[in-house]
């Protein structure tokens, strides 16, 4: 049965090294000893036991079956792009690693843009990891991510302009650094995306940036279930717009909308 499923693995590509047993390992572009580190940096602070966790952007489905790994009562894996495109036919991977893993995980195949509460609810846990910089229009998307996280919202994405201290994001589109067409490139800096997810009403973020361009954060709205802030080594500060200010932006646009007549 492992020699079947190994033959079946190699028709397929995978970005995710997923350890299926047997001595099957999917030979995804990501290492075992990536994935690792990853899930120190994403699991780690969080007690996933017993919490429902939806994963934007699963892919091949690592991160939705180590979720599930770590206690998580539900788990839903999202995906458009990966899943639906011709060559990654990225559905048809995922499917085969979860029957061999006999994982209780649902897919949902939607887009960024498509996802709402109506469609898919609300969770306790988002996982929006490696997809902000893949969308057009990427503040769209994460507002759309970030209405449905009760609790905790986990970002990662590229940085750059990490030497502005105040909120810009980077647009690359025909000089795309990695040469992916599949990117639209935009690239936020600290400051940035910790204003934009304080406007979505997180009270507490974790900030960290490892391998000089590469940020995670976690977006709490109540921290119940925190284990830990990032690693010293990784941790950075906030430097985005206070919750006092981001109050006065609101309380500002609400009154400018008033006075256009705009509900």
């Amino acid at each position: 049965m492992s020699g079947d499923l190994a033959s079946e693995v190699l028709r397929h590509y995978w970005w995710h090294s997923i350890d299926l047993g047997n001595g099957v390992v999917t030979p995804g572009c990501k290492s075992p000893e990536k994935h690792a580190e990853e899930c120190r940096n994403y699991f780690d602070p969080i007690d996933l036991s017993g919490k429902s966790v939806l994963d934007v952007g699963a892919w091949n489905g690592f991160y939705s079956f180590e979720s599930k790994r770590r206690g998580a009562r539900r788990v839903v894996a999202t995906d458009g792009f990966a899943w639906s495109h011709p060559d990654f036919q990225g559905r048809k991977s995922f499917d085969l690693a979860r029957a061999a893993l006999d994982m209780d995980v649902q897919a949902v195949e939607i887009d960024v843009a498509d996802i709402t509460a109506e469609q898919l609810g609300n969770f306790d846990v988002v996982l929006f990891l490696g997809v902000l910089y893949h969308l057009p229009n990427p503040i769209d998307g994460l507002r759309r991510v970030a209405s449905l996280a009760n609790e905790l919202l986990i970002v990662e994405t590229m940085l750059d302009f990490q030497d502005v201290n105040r909120p810009v994001m980077a647009f690359y589109h025909d000089n795309d650094p990695a040469n992916d067409l599949s990117n639209f490139w935009w690239a936020p800096n600290v400051a940035c995306l910790v204003t934009l997810l304080r406007g979505h009403g997180f009270s507490a973020i974790d900030c960290a940036v490892y391998e000089e361009r590469r940020g995670v954060f976690h977006a709490w709205r109540q921290t119940g279930s925190r284990r830990c802030g990032p690693p010293s080594h990784a941790a950075v500060a906030e430097r985005g717009a206070s919750t006092t200010r981001q109050r006065q932006l609101s309380e500002g646009w609400r009154l400018i909308r008033r006075g256009l007549g705009l509900p």
